[in-house]
């Protein structure tokens, strides 16, 4: 009896397992578009920034990720538990934030405005004053950073979510924990390696080898159309994600998308990501000032630190 329970034991174990990892593979795949977003979000925070000190930010940045990342992961699973009718409609929230965000991204390269124009020139002018000035460069992109890994963090825990949410709470826990973990040391691990990239295309540079120092050479001609491209990538990926978590949010949407070929799912997705962008902007635009007000009536209530 006992070699009979422990054989059911470990029978159960191993169904659990592949049950997490075919969850877990199917999380990757569908959280992929929000995850090459943070990529390109994050390689361009790193813009502007000492070389020496890229590494250690990056590092920071990444903590603050795992912060969010314990933070949100309870929270989607407390929510799961007490108010699962919930999910879509935060579910869409997020979408319809991530389609305004690569809408913003698309006006401000079209038409930049003052604020834009102001980071530029505090970027430059920040490598040419004080230690003070460039410290204070450095704290403002890491809490942008984070800020923005916050939102993006959280439609990744949310669509793994939707994808578990029928499963039992040890799958669920596994699955949201696991994808948490490797989705950020995927995303920091390749932030580093891309924004280090120019210092070893200069380090191949100064080698006596000829074909050594033309691959260096190349790497640096690239960096910056790496950089070009990922900030694309990442703004349609913001677009096909937000916009596909709008259908699928829509019960006759997402039966309908179940029809369509994968590039016909991807099409629709991004162009309602698109129409909704461009819906979501102007509104945002009205709410800045109601919204900036209601930040300054509550930092005036906040007792004064000692």
């Amino acid at each position: 009896m006992a070699v009979g329970g422990l054989l059911a034991l470990l029978d159960d174990i191993t169904v659990l397992l592949d049950d997490i990892a075919v969850l877990s593979k199917a999380a990757a795949t569908k959280t992929a578009g929000i995850v090459g977003d943070d990529l390109a979000v994050n390689a361009q925070a790193m813009v502007g920034i000492d070389p020496k000190r890229e590494l250690p930010i990056v590092w920071r940045v990444a903590l603050g990720s795992f912060k969010n990342k314990f933070v949100l992961v309870p929270a989607a699973l407390i929510l799961n538990l007490i108010a699962e009718w919930a999910i879509t409609p935060f579910l869409m929230l997020g979408g319809a934030f991530l389609c305004y965000e690569g809408a913003e991204k698309v006006f401000h390269a079209l038409r930049p405005t003052r604020q834009d124009k102001k980071h530029e020139a505090d970027v430059k002018a920040a490598s040419h004053v004080s230690a003070d000035a460039l410290l204070a460069l450095e704290k403002q992109k890491i809490k942008e950073a984070v800020n923005t890994d916050f939102i993006l963090s959280g439609e990744i825990v949310a669509v793994t979510l939707y994808l578990v949410k029928e499963e039992t709470l040890l799958t669920q826990v596994a699955v949201l924990s696991g994808i948490a973990l490797a989705m950020t040391v995927i995303v920091y691990g390749l932030v580093a390696a891309i924004v280090k990239l120019d210092d070893l295309g200069l380090y191949l540079a100064t080698k006596k080898s000829a074909a050594i120092r033309k691959t260096g050479a190349g790497i640096l001609r690239a960096c910056p159309y790496l950089m070009k491209t990922l900030s694309v990538i990442g703004t349609v990926a913001m677009f096909s994600v937000g916009g596909g978590i709008m259908l699928h949010g829509i019960p006759a949407a997402a039966e309908a998308m179940h029809h369509w070929g994968k590039l016909a799912n991807i099409g629709a997705a991004t162009g309602v990501g698109v129409v909704v962008g461009a819906i979501c902007v102007p509104v945002m635009h009205m709410l800045e000032k109601p919204i900036g007000k209601l930040k300054a009536k509550f930092a005036r209530k906040k007792p004064a630190k000692a």
